[in-house]
């Protein structure tokens, strides 16, 4: 499993791994190295194979040739000559059109005399890392093929990349054609985000500390935040992002997945199957969102032009691709309820954009304040709460602030940090986030991947939020400047509720009082 470090065989399974699009930037970035990183690690079979397919015109050998010259650019630490003169005898390359019959029945072959010369006993996985309108189109011709048959113990499974539909029924649709080829455990939604440690880590700090799980319900929690901001702009996706937005882009994937292992009922292990049956019921639980709901608890946002790390950039109708007056949101905040026993009462507020002052992606999970009555006759007019904060990236962690007295005489409270640091304490890792998923397919573990229901259940919530906003265009765009956290609506958002998004520089004020404070009264 995943999550289970006591994996009795860690090692992925022998197979044949067909990338389509495999001429594309995600082969060469994150797919590649991905697989190498196992194969150093130990993680990958010998039996292993990796035939790409693309309509670009290059034969196996011009296709290694590529990778050679591409793959050093992007690889986090050095790659072993010796280890990638191994890969290199195992990558193959077939040219063809995503809908060409004939391309099929050559990539057959291919598989084929693949299997027989790394011996990869029949198992074989498609990576469908194209454009969402080719995903049906490629699975039926593999169907047709009958290359996503599985008899004899020999399997064949197939992944693909978000987004899982546009909209409720698009995801709908993809679902039903998927699964006129497919069953559900051949179908491995993957979303990067799940290969981050920290992410992983999110159910084992809850479920494995005993301080921690009795504290995190309605009683304890006054609110969560998940917050996923970018500093860049739409780089080359304009066109893709112009017909898509933030919504659509980042909450019923992203988000949804950080909300969902925050938010879930303890399963009873951890089966890909009874993690993600609670997944969904988080997402079954959230409450509707009805027109006025659209109105109140919604925020969008685009950017202006503005200053990042210095440099101008320019506003989004400016990039490139993108309509000179378009409409489309590069920022979310939500507020969101979950109806259920442990969380009835506690909001969720999510945000997501681009261009802000801060790349950072973490989940803030605010205590409620403690009663005042101790500090009556204090001098202590404000009492801190304690917050909780998982750290996803760029830098992993956790930490947890709380209030402690101030050295001195007269009695002050100062809110302190405890940090933990993945790097710090484990030591950096090479990993591109794909690592853990390309192995939990090889393995057959889906604990990581969406399932069907789980996609749907999320369109659902947002369907609503897409169609008030499609008859309601935006006024005003665009409303935040770029370096910012967003349009001051998404601060009026919690305002309302007399509570504040976490400054981001809240911490590093804190580290620095206790630095300052050592220093005072001569600790070390």
């Amino acid at each position: 499993m995943s999550l289970n470090h006591l994996d009795p065989n860690p090692v992925g399974a022998p197979c044949v791994m067909v990338i389509f699009g495999a001429s594309g930037d995600l082969t060469k970035l994150k797919l590649i190295p991905a697989l190498c990183n196992l194969a150093q690690d130990g993680l990958l079979s010998k039996q292993f194979a990796i035939v790409g397919f693309a309509v670009n015109d290059y034969t196996t050998e011009s296709f290694r040739k590529m990778l050679t010259e591409e793959i050093p650019k992007f690889a986090q630490t050095p790659i072993d000559q010796k280890l990638w003169n191994w890969f290199l005898e195992r990558i193959y390359y077939i040219k063809g059109d995503f809908d060409d019959k004939q391309a099929y029945q050559r990539l057959i072959e291919q598989i084929d005399q693949a299997d027989k010369q790394h011996n990869t006993l029949g198992n074989k996985f498609f990576y469908l890392a194209v454009a969402p309108r080719f995903f049906s189109v490629i699975t039926n011709r593999l169907g047709e093929a009958g290359l996503t048959k599985e008899s004899a113990g020999h399997w064949a499974r197939v992944i693909i990349e978000k987004p899982f539909g546009h909209d409720l029924e698009s995801a709908k649709k993809l679902n039903q054609d998927l699964k006129q080829v497919l069953t559900e455990n051949q179908i491995y939604r993957i979303d990067h985000y799940l290969g981050k440690e920290t992410v992983q880590n999110v159910m084992v700090f809850r479920f494995s500390n005993n301080i921690i799980e009795p504290l995190w319900n309605r009683n304890y929690v006054d609110h969560v935040q998940i917050t996923a901001a970018e500093t860049v702009g739409v780089e080359h996706r304009g066109s893709f992002y112009d017909s898509a937005g933030a919504l659509r882009d980042m909450v019923p994937n992203h988000l949804f997945q950080l909300l969902t292992m925050t938010a879930m009922e303890p399963p009873i292990s951890f089966d890909a199957d009874e993690v993600r049956n609670k997944q969904a019921e988080v997402l079954h639980a959230i409450q509707p969102f009805g027109p006025e709901d659209v109105l109140t608890n919604t925020v969008r946002g685009q950017y202006g032009e503005g200053t990042i790390d210095g440099q101008r950039v320019p506003d989004y109708r400016s990039e490139p691709d993108v309509a000179p007056n378009s409409n489309t949101e590069t920022f979310v905040a939500l507020k969101l309820c979950i109806d259920n026993w442990r969380w009835a009462g506690v909001p969720f507020y999510l945000r997501t954009g681009k261009r802000l002052a801060r790349r950072d992606t973490e989940i803030v999970i605010q205590f409620r304040r403690t009663p005042f009555v101790l500090f009556r006759n204090t001098t202590v007019r404000n009492l801190e709460t304690n917050r909780l904060v998982i750290h996803i990236q760029p830098d992993e962690g956790i930490s947890l602030s709380f209030g402690a007295k101030v050295p001195g005489s007269v009695m002050k409270l100062g809110l302190v940090n405890m940090d933990f640091d993945y790097c710090t304490y484990f030591g950096a890792e090479h990993s591109t986030g794909y690592e853990r998923l390309l192995r939990d397919c090889m393995v057959g573990d889906a604990t990581l991947f969406q399932r069907a229901d789980m996609v749907e259940a999320g369109w659902s919530v947002i369907q609503p939020i897409l169609d008030v906003w499609h008859a309601l265009p935006a006024r005003g765009f665009p409303n935040y400047p770029a370096g910012s956290w967003g349009p001051p609506e998404a601060a009026e958002l919690l305002e309302r509720d007399g509570r504040s998004w976490r400054s981001f520089d809240e911490e590093g004020i804190a580290k620095r009082t206790r630095v300052l404070d050592a220093d005072r009264v001569g600790i070390s």
